[in-house]
């Protein structure tokens, strides 16, 4: 038997498929959620489909924002459940996980490999991906490059809370004769300010309160590892299918 987890987010949509016997990831798919997850969902399962294997070998087990959308499913599952899972299985069991998602960040404070506490941001998207998406396209660059200028600049602050206020404030530096390598850099240090306060409010970094464990979009982005640790004073752990860990946790949760 083969275990698939779906996990449609709010900005992209992670699928795997794992051999139930060796609990081993056998393929990924990552791919944009689009505007509408019901067709997403459908691209999906071709994938899925495509790998060599009947539909009835597959256990397929949906989560994330667009799990509804999923008709096929066998299960759905919350994101903090799946995400909890798939973190303890790619990082230990004893972890105080950091998903930085492009709609919410998420902490979830895992013992012994089960989900023991959790918070999220409020309904806010400073301190997101979407924040950075809005700070890239004001500075007229994808977010790669974004993030390769920021790799350059020079620490600054923006001080305001709210990303409609924070775009202001990044036109009058503009206006100023800012460096965008600045603006860029200043950028990812105002979401790191928000996470580690939002993490700090669970113990992150803390004795006692294990790794910390960064999953979502930004696992794969060395800057923001390296601000992260330095803002929390404690080491900051990933894995290369940190991004896919909602996904696998669903998968693992549907065997």
């Amino acid at each position: 038997m083969f275990y698939a987890g779906i996990d449609i987010g709010s900005t992209a949509a992670k699928a795997v498929l794992m051999n139930g016997a060796k609990d081993e990831v056998l393929a990924r798919k990552l791919m944009p959620s689009g505007w509408n997850s019901r067709e997403t969902a459908e691209e999906l399962l071709q994938w899925l489909l495509s790998l060599g294997h009947e539909r009835e070998e597959i256990h397929v087990t949906a989560t994330g924002y667009g799990r509804v959308s999923v008709p096929y499913a066998d299960s759905t599952l919350t994101e903090i459940t799946c995400h909890g899972k798939g973190a303890a299985f790619l990082g230990g069991n004893d972890l105080t996980v950091i998903d930085i998602g492009g709609q919410d960040t998420k902490i979830i404070v895992l013992k012994n490999g089960r989900v023991m506490d959790f918070i999220m941001n409020d309904k806010c998207s400073a301190g997101t991906g979407k924040f950075l998406e809005v700070m890239a396209n004001r500075l007229g660059v994808t977010l790669p490059e974004f993030f390769a200028m920021a790799e350059r600049g020079k620490d600054i602050t923006i001080s305001s809370m709210c990303t409609v206020f924070a775009e202001s404030e990044i036109v009058s530096l503009m206006g100023q004769g800012t460096p965008r390598e600045d603006i860029a850099r200043g950028a990812v240090g105002s979401v790191v300010v928000k996470v580690v306060a939002l993490a700090g409010r669970k113990g992150a970094g803390t004795p006692g309160m294990g790794d910390c464990f960064l999953t979502g979009g930004f696992c794969e982005t060395p800057l923001m590892i390296h601000k992260l640790s330095g803002a929390l004073g404690a080491g900051v752990r990933t894995h290369p299918d940190a991004r896919f860990a909602g996904a696998i946790g669903a998968a693992l949760l549907g065997k």
